[in-house]
This record gives C-alpha cells, sequence and structure tokens, in this order.
C-alpha cells in the first residue's frame, strides 16, 4: 500500500461571503491509497479553513504532513494520534475506508445508489436583490430547505429578505435555516433572535463567537423558555462551538453546559470521521438533534461527508444536510455524486 500527497487549489465560482470575511480560492491536500497490485485507489482531502481551522498551519510542508501520517500509521490507533488534526484524520480516514471499501461507508442504500440524501440549498451573503434572485434559483431547482448566511449586510436587507421569503412561503412548504457566523454579540443576539423567532425559522447557527459557554447556554435557555411557554422560539445550532473540542470528556461538559437544541457537524473541523461519529453519539444521548455539513471541500470530501451520513443518520434521512457546496467551483474533481433536484445521488459505478 502506497499513499502519495498532492496540492490542489480551488477556485469559487463566485465569493463565498459570511460575516468573517470571504473566500476565493480553497487549498487542499489530497491523499491517495495505491496498491500496485490492483487498480482500487483511496482518495481523501484535507482542507482545513485559513481561518477556522484550529490544525490549520499544520500542512504548510508537505513533509509534515508525510511525517505525521507516518507517526498515525506506526501506532496502535492513528485516530487517536491525529485527534489534534481533524482534517488529517478525515482525509486519511476516508482515504482509508474508500481503499478497503469498507462497509462501515459502503455498504448502505446510499452508497449502492439506491437512494439519494436530502440537502439544504445555500444562500451566500450578497445585497438584497443578489440574496432574493440566489433564493428563487434554489426554489427553481427543487430545494425546499434554504440556508442562508446573515450577518454582514445591512439587518434591515436581511430582515426584508427573510419577510419576503415567508410572505411566499410558509414553513410547512419552506423551511428557513440562518447561519450567523458568531457575528453578534450577547445582547445584540436576543434583540434579533427574538424578531427572527416570529418567521418560524428551523433553526441558527452560532448566533454569537465561540468558547462562550455561558452567554451560549443562556440563548439556548431562553429559547427553551419561549417554547414550554407556548411563545415563539429559534433553536440554536451549534457550528464553530465543536471546533477544537476534541476530547471526549470536553465533548460532553460543553453540550451539557451549552444543551443546544442542535449541533452541526463537519468532519473537516470537528475531528474526522472518528469525531464525527462522536458528537452524534453523544448529542443523541442528550436529545440533542444533529446534521452533517460540508466545510467547503471538493467533491472528494463532499462524497466522504456523504458516505458518513448516510451511514450515520440511516437510509431514511430527512433532515436535510448540508451537502450542496459541489457548485461552488470552476475547476472542482469529479466525484462519483450528482444532484438531483434537492437530493445528492451516488453515481452508478462499476464494480472494482
Amino acid at each position: 500500500m502506497n499513499i502519495s500527497l498532492s496540492r490542489r487549489t480551488l477556485h469559487f465560482r463566485r465569493p463565498a461571503r459570511t460575516s468573517r470575511g470571504e473566500y476565493l480560492t480553497h487549498d487542499a491536500v489530497i491523499l491517495t491509497i495505491r496498491d500496485d497490485r490492483s487498480s482500487r485507489i483511496g482518495l481523501g482531502e484535507c482542507a482545513p479553513l485559513p481561518d477556522l481551522s484550529h490544525d490549520r498551519d499544520a500542512y504548510t510542508r508537505m513533509s509534515d504532513v508525510a511525517r505525521l501520517i507516518e507517526e498515525a500509521l506506526d501506532a496502535p490507533n492513528y485516530a487517536e494520534v491525529l485527534r489534534p488534526y481533524p482534517a488529517l484524520l478525515f482525509a486519511l480516514e476516508s482515504a482509508m475506508y474508500d481503499y478497503q471499501q469498507n462497509p462501515l461507508l459502503y455498504d448502505t442504500p446510499f452508497a449502492r445508489s439506491e437512494v439519494g440524501i436530502p440537502i439544504n440549498g445555500l444562500v451566500w451573503m450578497a445585497d438584497y436583490d443578489d440574496m432574493l434572485a440566489q433564493v428563487k434559483t434554489k426554489l427553481r431547482q427543487g430545494f425546499r430547505c434554504i440556508k442562508l448566511k446573515i450577518g454582514a449586510i445591512d439587518w434591515d436587507d436581511e430582515l426584508r429578505l427573510i419577510q419576503t421569503i415567508r410572505s411566499r412561503f410558509s414553513s410547512h412548504t419552506l423551511e428557513l435555516r440562518v447561519d450567523a457566523n458568531g457575528a453578534w454579540d450577547i445582547d445584540e443576539a436576543e434583540e434579533k433572535m427574538a424578531i427572527l423567532a416570529q418567521y418560524d425559522i428551523h433553526s441558527i447557527e452560532q448566533p454569537i463567537a465561540a468558547y462562550r459557554w455561558k452567554e451560549m447556554a443562556r440563548l439556548c435557555r431562553l429559547q427553551e423558555e419561549a417554547k414550554a411557554g407556548g411563545g415563539k422560539y429559534l433553536p440554536v445550532a451549534l457550528d464553530e462551538e465543536l471546533i477544537g473540542v476534541n476530547d471526549t470528556e470536553a465533548k460532553r461538559l460543553m453540550l451539557d453546559t451549552i444543551r443546544p437544541q442542535y449541533i452541526v457537524v463537519k468532519p473537516t473541523l470537528h475531528g474526522g470521521m472518528t469525531g464525527a461519529m462522536e458528537w452524534v453519539s453523544e448529542a443523541n444521548k442528550r436529545g440533542i438533534s444533529s446534521w452533517m455539513t460540508s466545510a467547503l471541500e471538493s467533491n472528494i470530501g463532499l462524497r466522504n461527508i456523504a458516505l458518513l451520513a448516510a451511514r450515520v443518520y440511516g437510509p431514511r434521512i430527512t433532515m436535510p444536510q448540508g451537502l450542496g457546496t459541489g457548485l461552488l467551483y470552476t475547476d472542482n474533481i469529479e466525484m462519483d455524486i450528482e444532484l438531483r433536484g434537492s437530493r445528492m445521488w451516488r453515481a452508478e459505478v462499476d464494480e472494482v
């Protein structure tokens, strides 16, 4: 078994804008496993995000990546060795499972091209007219769950967009999610979440910056109190909050402290496949729901997240996953996945 590494720079079709700034390109290290005795290969992607991933500086030199892989594979459990390096762990696990055609990922109805996975349509931050045009496009494409990035343009415009959407589509027709990417302080979050709750929004991702556990717990508690009192409420989904929390006991402590309604799991950021499954398991024990989302990987990473989601959530996934990022790049890597309306499918492939 031979492992090779190569770099790839992906270029966005349009700037990917969030409250933290915008992305024009995304760098990835592609990990390939080969065996000279057969034609089978295994592919994985290590693509940390520059301003989010705690391990973003670990892969500057390919020699460092190779050394980390060698040290991990020499250990009894490579996943434990690579816990501090979630992007690389995700790449190595993905390539291993792919090379082995491990039933953990490849013995599901999705992997056999029998069912598709529902996904949400993603609307990037822009001005009001641009975002409204994006929404209309997603609806024409058949999406019935849309996620809006908010927190970077004028609040009145963001609210007007949400009002426009809700005036045309009820929550029974269109599920609406919003993602603030930690843009607000606690007082601003309380005020704006109370307003947003009037529009039957499914959830808000990361309303305040990460690692403010007491403040985030307060927001979650206020929503639960509103729900218990029969009022309007806006469930909270943790995203950036999970980054860097790699120890199992730390995960339990965070979930017990904040008690969110949802967590959004991204293997590249949140512990690879091993860490993602652990997050989902610990959340399930506490009655906390979850879904999986891309962290702007190429189709290699996107494919492997889809395979993992199909295993973790079973053949009857009803909650839309965040896997609609495959069309973001002008030079994406062709893989055996495709979008059909609002579902991702694994294209039928010949058995190796």
